[in-house]
């Protein structure tokens, strides 16, 4: 019995440790293990598709798409799907899966086209590929959205502004193939999208909720179903943030409070990303991130009845 329970606990620490692998970097997943399968049974040249000097003097520009699904060998497809899964969920869940795969484009070839100037300027530079420095980037990219100003890793505290380069530094010294030069201009350019630099590339929500209506995102989304983020702000904030109904009399305010009073309007903060909550009219009370009533409501809807009983008491006095 205590075993059963041990391990029952340890899988709970371990489910809440990984996290759910959403749409758009279970797509970017896939396509890579497809490209490694055909290189591995048509035993293609390695680094055929790896970015470095050799796009521009060899006009090599498809490298350019194609280089963040790239990888040389299993260990590092492993380790470079690994490090996006954990890195890039926040933004996608920011975003919508549409988005998130419009940016991820932008940030790659961004990052591959910065890198193949390098290498015409440094000659003998290594070529670089993988899933790695886009990850980078999206951390860059989502540090910037984000409102918080410490961040924590392993107990320790540090600013936000600092967490892409820690990370650049622990993953660029762990996981093999990676090269420095070209996930420190991976940060750089996450940074810089982030900034707004290139807001006219950016893709509204408007566009991005009309080609989610369309092939092939239509069939990804009824494919996925709840791993697909949706575009549209008010719907994702519902699928991430379902409405807790209540059982009746579970409060106490339900059985005396007007309607009227308990309307309010709270900022809800999920993976980094501040959503409004607001006109939640009803028995459920306006929610926290924890899924706990708002206090203050709760305060001025009591603090309301308790005037009215009174007021009715004195004029039965009367």
């Amino acid at each position: 019995m205590i075993k059963t329970h041990y391990l029952k606990m340890m899988f709970q620490v371990v489910k809440d440790l990984v996290p759910v692998v959403t749409c758009g970097v279970l797509t970017v997943i896939l396509s890579s293990c497809v490209l490694f399968g055909i290189q591995t049974y048509f035993n293609l040249t390695q680094g055929l598709f790896s970015v470095g000097a050799s796009v521009f003097q060899h006009g090599h520009i498809h490298k350019l798409f194609i280089h963040p699904f790239y990888h040389k060998t299993l260990d590092q497809l492993l380790l470079h799907a690994t490090a996006l899964v954990f890195l890039s969920g926040s933004l996608e869940k920011g975003f919508g899966t549409v988005r998130f795969l419009f940016v991820f484009f932008l940030l790659s070839t961004t990052t591959g086209l910065l890198y193949s100037f390098l290498g015409l300027m440094v000659p003998g530079s290594s070529h670089a590929e993988g899933l790695v420095p886009v990850a980078l980037a999206c951390v860059a990219l989502t540090t910037m959205h984000t409102k918080m100003v410490k961040g924590f890793l392993c107990g320790v505290s540090f600013p936000t502004m600092v967490l892409p380069w820690l990370l650049l530094l622990i993953i660029t010294a762990l996981v093999p193939h990676c090269v420095l030069p070209c996930n420190i201009i991976a940060v750089l350019v996450g940074w810089t999208f982030g900034k707004g630099w290139f807001s006219l590339l950016n893709m509204s929500e408007a566009r991005a909720e009309a080609l989610e209506k369309r092939m092939p995102f239509r069939l990804l989304k009824s494919i996925s179903g709840g791993l697909f983020v949706p575009a549209s702000t008010e719907e994702r904030r519902k699928s991430l943030l379902p409405r807790i109904t209540p059982t009746p009399g579970s409060y106490p305010v339900q059985a005396y409070a007007p309607l009227s009073s308990i309307k309010a309007t709270d900022t809800i903060t999920y993976e980094g990303w501040h959503n409004s909550a607001s006109a939640l009219s009803g028995p459920t009370p306006p929610l926290h991130l924890h899924g706990h009533g708002s206090t203050h409501s709760f305060g001025l809807n009591h603090g309301h009845s308790c005037n009215h009983s009174h007021h009715a008491h004195s004029h039965g006095q009367l």
